[in-house]
């Protein structure tokens, strides 16, 4: 935590001695910080903190990527309606542990179009989820687990 605490003070640095406050210059304030403390780094620390950004800009650019699918997907019968479509409720059996893991797997869900997190038991169990297209349940429930679920656990373990 503290590397990244670090890492956010070099992003301010960078932002502050360029003098343009602006979201890009930011972000590459951030990569520079980065990048900087990965070299400076003694050899006996651990990567952990390095590890987890490469975790975290990986499931951000994999949502990116479902996200898009997803759109151009219901884009797609939106222009074009065809009798393909077959919604469904599914059950997944959740392995994540935590409120906020849960939490951030039902709204990555939600946010994708054509799909809705509805409900979690009250074990913390199983996520029911309404889908747009299903067409079959285990292959759903699989890209669910070896998508979303297993992202949200690398990035919170």
């Amino acid at each position: 935590m503290k590397l990244f605490i670090l890492n956010v003070l070099l992003a301010l640095a960078w932002v502050a001695l360029t003098g343009q406050f602006t979201p890009v210059n930011l972000v590459a304030g951030f990569g520079l910080g980065y990048l900087l403390l990965w070299l400076v780094r003694p050899a006996r620390e651990t990567a952990g903190y390095f590890r987890k950004i490469v975790q975290v800009v990986s499931f951000f650019f994999f949502f990116l990527h479902e996200l898009l699918i997803a759109n151009l997907r219901v884009a797609y019968h939106v222009i074009r309606p065809s009798l393909t479509m077959r919604p469904g409720v599914v059950a997944i059996p959740l392995d994540l542990k935590t409120d906020a893991e849960i939490t951030l797997l039902a709204n990555l869900i939600t946010l994708t179009p054509g799909s809705l997190s509805l409900d979690v038991s009250t074990d913390r169990r199983v996520l029911y989820i309404h889908a747009m297209y299903i067409d079959d349940v285990e292959t759903f429930r699989r890209e669910i687990k070896e998508g979303f679920e297993r992202r949200v656990r690398e990035v919170f373990s």
